[in-house]
């Protein structure tokens, strides 16, 4: 049955490739610079994730969007598009071209946002209050600059009272009517079709290796594979011949709705939600979850196949609140677990991994609620965006985060470098919250989440030697700054890891041989 699937794929010109992020010299993980300026992530590419094994980076949004003062300059007025002009806070089309050519040039792919499903919202108003100064009427559907009409949003198509979703349990009003007043294009109309198509062609001409395609779910799968349909290969100067994009939809599928992640699997990779929700209840240990559940973590859990999947701890939206995940998601307010959480995601072989970088904000938690969550990254009085600025000892400045400069984490993305496509392996728990696996016989993570000291000798599957920890330091030249591991000629090694270190977990493999 398979063999006939193949060969059906192969006939259909269904080729894996859309699945494939085309990452270079094994490279396996994506990091989100969230409302970088494209100048600071052109910069970050050459200084720093090209030699730090990064293989792609999700940029914000580039198409020209609403501008929203009150609040002022909000993150979500990027997700408000009036045109598919290339000027964003994030900067003009000309630094959106130099920032995709040096990316690529050292090997870095760029994944564009992009956000198909709908125009700006209804309460929009009317006027040129637009990142690049185009002119456009909410009330009348009127957006020029594409140009859009009344014609081309679902208003007559949607049956609820309010033009709104208003039920999630109803497949059509959640792909026919407003999401949050978000005007809905008319994405079955041949027109619309392709003024999205030739957005997204522009950015492929520009080097783009692929999309991260906002709101899917509330497109009918149909309109996204016509669109899909639509798309160039890649550009020849950076990728092989007949590269198709890679695609990752965003699909919140937490179970409980009747529209199904695996609806988009057959287009795309599908971002696994439930992925973040899940590991965030066993890492923080609520309704009774342990680490040690995780040895059938990925499909075992219930999630979409490995090969399908792109996973994250967390995201821009669930970091704050919005979204998908609820109170468990992990973030860096939470620095201790959510380092634990995102080694455990990059040593673990399910799915394509992405890092989150965030910048920090004012939060104000009433019952629950992040009353500013709304609030954009940092910046100046006027709503330009300030610059990322690189401290002596390699973090951030100016209120960026920049989760993907730990050190903990920065090594974990070339832990997965290193162990890329060995199985899952010598998996070892103490029913608790301890637990430890390799990957084949190139790297081994040990991991102790209980409130008492870890103390085991346990079968690394890795050659014998002396390693050097890539968690509490790393190897430089010939020395090591962290932890040193043993591992006899048997392979086994005896760990202790104290429930009240720093960072209570280990990694080695075969690059941190000392």
């Amino acid at each position: 049955m398979k063999m006939h699937l193949l060969i059906l794929e192969a006939l259909l010109g269904l080729s894996s490739a859309q699945f494939d992020p085309h990452m270079k010299n094994g490279r396996t993980s994506i990091v989100h610079l969230f409302e970088w300026r494209w100048a600071d992530i052109a910069a970050e590419c050459e200084r720093y994730l090209a030699p730090n094994g990064f293989g792609g980076v999700q940029i914000s949004p580039p198409s020209e969007s609403i501008v929203v003062t009150n609040p002022p300059y909000p993150w979500w007025q990027r997700y408000q598009p009036i045109s598919y002009k290339l000027c964003s806070r994030s900067g003009n089309e000309n630094e959106l071209r130099d920032m995709i050519t040096r990316c690529n040039n050292v090997g870095v792919n760029v994944y564009a946002d992009v956000v198909i499903n709908h125009m700006c919202k209804t309460i929009g108003g009317a006027g040129t209050h637009s990142s690049c100064g185009s002119y456009f009427n909410a009330n009348t559907r009127d957006f020029p600059a594409v140009p859009y009409s009344s014609w081309d949003f679902n208003d007559g198509k949607c049956k609820t009272g309010s033009g709104n979703i208003e039920n999630y349990n109803d497949v059509n009003q959640v792909r026919d009517c407003r999401l949050d007043n978000l005007l809905d294009l008319a994405l079955e109309k041949d027109y619309v079709r392709g003024k999205v198509a030739e957005y997204l062609n522009k950015l492929i001409d520009m080097g783009v290796a692929g999309f991260r395609v906002d709101a899917c779910k509330h497109m009918w799968p149909g309109d996204v594979s016509s669109v899909f349909g639509r798309l160039k290969t890649l550009n020849t100067k950076w990728f092989s011949s007949g590269s198709k994009p890679f695609i990752y939809q965003e699909v919140i599928d937490l179970g409980g709705e009747p529209i199904k992640a695996s609806e988009y699997t057959g287009l795309g990779r599908v971002t696994e939600f439930k992925y973040g929700a899940k590991l965030g209840n066993v890492i923080r240990k609520w309704n009774g979850e342990k680490l040690s559940y995780l040895s059938n973590w990925g499909e075992g859990w219930g999630f979409m196949p490995s090969g399908r999947a792109l996973v994250f701890v967390d995201n821009h939206d669930n970091q704050r609140g919005h979204g998908a995940g609820g109170a468990s998601i992990v973030t860096f307010w939470d620095a201790r677990l959510y380092k634990m959480a995102v080694g455990l995601m990059l040593a673990h072989p399910y799915g394509v991994t992405r890092v989150m970088s965030s910048y920090r904000w004012t939060r104000n938690i009433v019952n629950g609620q992040d009353k500013n969550d709304w609030i954009g990254p940092p910046s100046n009085s006027d709503g330009s965006t300030k610059p990322v600025t690189i401290n002596a000892d390699s973090t951030c400045g100016n209120g960026w985060v920049c989760e993907h400069r730990w050190r903990q984490i920065k090594n974990m993305v070339i832990f997965r470098n290193v162990v890329n496509g060995q199985p899952l392996s010598n998996w070892w728990s103490n029913g608790g919250n301890q637990v430890a696996f390799g990957r084949g016989n190139r790297g081994f993570i040990v991991i102790n989440n209980d409130n008492f000291a870890l103390d085991a000798t346990l079968n690394t599957g890795l050659p014998g030697g002396t390693y050097c920890d890539v968690i509490s330091g790393q190897k430089e030249g010939s020395r090591c700054t962290g932890k040193q591991v043993q591992v006899g000629g048997d392979g086994r090694s005896t760990f202790k890891i104290s429930n009240s270190e720093a960072d209570p977990f280990i990694a080695i493999h075969a690059n941190s041989k000392l």
